[in-house]
């Protein structure tokens, strides 16, 4: 090994470093286990990437000298190496409306939980705004690129995709490519990768990533022709193993387990199981979760890293999150668009107003567009350009959102299951009648009651507060901000995307004149 520097190969720092190895047998096992300066060791599993090559990915947390030994499958070390991990210089992005979004090469590390939010490896805070494109890689290439295209002038910095091809309405067609190929009975064979499809799939992954965007990627669902929502957990694991072996070294990738998990074949007990398998599998640790449809996954779950939620409104994301003490994201609450099903027919104003709601109760929203085409290109689904008037509207949001590196964090008034569990033990608790009366009935029936109560307002580290009315059309309000600064407030339009200044140098509990109209917001922010 070389003690000069200066004469080893350099990488950046949070980027994915790879090694090849030409062999007759591309299936063999090798292992690679790479050891940073301070001897901390991760074991990594070599890959098929073509008829006559393995390749081995690893990706450098931290900054500094590395050793590797790549070790065949009998345990013997035949290859040693070394390199320097460094950090990497900062680009701008192009815009969307006047949103500046500056990213580093390498994103500043993968995104892990933190406490309720989200963190980079290097501690940068990461607030998802995200948007779904479930099928963006099965596409023509030119429809696909359009779709980047539209993503890289958007404001989103999350994308939930499926790794399998989509059937369902609105997306009939045929993928050139599948991620594995078939045996002569025309089922596909996990332990038969499609060179081409995972090529050109993680080359996809990379583009979202010098965009600053990540990639919410579904391992399975259940809107299948083809026979991947027919796996057998066997099946299943050989399939997953392959997968996170040559995509976790990629700094934006999230694991989520499914689509709509409840709609599938496999019982509790195996989803819990394939959640462990990832999660065990995965050396560099992103972050996991698991859509549902109808019945919530196990938050608590060990594995889980954050919530995810299919839920139509989203007045209740501030008790999921003191629930489960985890990041809270709404990754589908319904999408704007026209057509028949329910879910896909929501105002602009609704989708707007959703992200809103998220945002001022601490946690995160997934946008999602479904308008009726002739040529079935639907965004949600086959991506394409936008069509709606949310977009703009959601730009704006993150505009104000970024005006601080901290995370928003519900600061507002509700009506807890805890008050209702100690009032219904303890009748006297109650402050009159109507609490009592509340408290009597079901749980369920109190909390849909005591809904229109709840306030919206968050702050982050007390230098910004906001207050978001959503659809009340109120007069006046209160704000209540800290005592330890004083603030300039701002009146915001949140539809007509404005901002008025309305109150300088004040501080403690207002009382706040408002227009009475639906999508007002308050926000107020320290002065120096």
């Amino acid at each position: 090994m070389s003690n000069n520097i200066e004469e080893l190969k350099v990488t950046p720092l949070y980027r994915t470093y790879e090694l090849s190895i030409k062999t007759d047998n591309p299936y063999e096992e090798v292992t690679v286990i790479f050891e940073d300066e301070k001897g901390n060791k991760t074991t990594v599993k070599g890959f098929a990437a073509a008829k006559n090559m393995i390749k081995i990915r690893f990706y450098p947390s931290v900054a500094g000298r590395y050793t590797y030994n790549i070790k065949d499958e009998t345990g013997n070390i035949y290859e040693t190496g070394e390199f320097i991990c460094r950090h990497s210089e900062t680009i701008q992005s192009k815009t969307y409306d006047n949103v500046k979004k500056t990213y580093q090469k390498d994103i500043h590390g993968i995104v892990r939980a933190a406490g309720t939010h989200f963190r980079h490896d290097d501690g940068t805070w990461f607030k998802p705004f995200g948007t779904t494109v479930y099928a963006l890689t099965h596409q023509t290439k030119e429809l696909t690129d359009t779709t980047m295209k539209t993503l890289k002038n958007s404001p989103f910095n999350k994308i939930r995709m499926c790794l399998f091809p989509k059937h369902y309405d609105y997306n009939h067609n045929e993928p050139e490519y599948f991620a594995f190929e078939k045996n002569e009975d025309g089922r596909f064979d996990v332990t038969r990768p499609c060179f081409a499809f995972w090529d050109d799939f993680e080359e996809r992954i990379r583009e979202l990533d010098k965009m600053g965007i990540q990639c919410d990627l579904i391992l399975f669902h259940p809107y299948d022709r083809w026979g991947f929502a027919d796996f057998t957990l066997e099946e299943a694991k050989i399939y997953l193993d392959y997968a996170i072996r040559r995509l976790a070294s990629l700094p934006n990738i999230w694991w989520s387990l499914a689509n709509e998990f409840d709609l599938m074949k496999y019982t509790k007990e195996e989803w819990v199981e394939i959640a462990e398998f990832v999660a065990q599998n995965d050396p560099f640790g992103h972050l996991l979760s698991n859509h549902n449809c109808i019945e919530f996954w196990d938050f608590d779950n060990k594995d889980t890293t954050h919530v995810c939620l299919q839920i139509k409104t989203c007045d209740e994301i501030s008790g999921f999150i003191r629930k489960h003490g985890k990041p809270v994201v709404v990754d589908e609450c319904c999408y704007e668009g026209n057509i028949a099903y329910e879910w896909g027919n929501i105002s602009a104003f609704e989708m707007m107003n959703k992200f809103w709601m998220a945002v001022a109760q601490g946690g995160y929203c997934t946008h999602g567009e479904t308008f009726l085409s002739e040529d079935e290109i639907l965004w949600w689904s086959r991506g394409g350009v936008f069509k709606g008037e949310s977009v703009p509207r959601i730009a704006f949001l993150k505009e104000i959102v970024d005006m601080t590196d901290e995370p928003f964090t519900y600061c507002g008034y509700e009506f807890s299951r805890e008050q209702y569990e100690a009032i219904n033990a303890d009748p006297s608790l109650a402050e009159n009648d109507f609490w009592r009366a509340v408290c009597r009935t079901p749980w369920d029936r109190a909390k849909g009651a005591m809904l229109n109560g709840k306030e919206y307002a968050a702050t982050a580290g007390e230098k910004i507060y906001i207050k978001y009315l959503e659809r009340k059309c109120a007069a006046i309000t209160d704000f209540n901000l800290s005592d330890k600064y004083t603030y300039n407030v701002e009146l915001i339009d949140a539809w007509n995307m404005t901002r008025e200044t309305i109150l300088t140098g004040v501080s403690g509990k207002l009382k706040v004149n408002l227009p009475g109209k639906e999508g007002m917001a308050l926000l107020a922010y320290v002065t120096e």
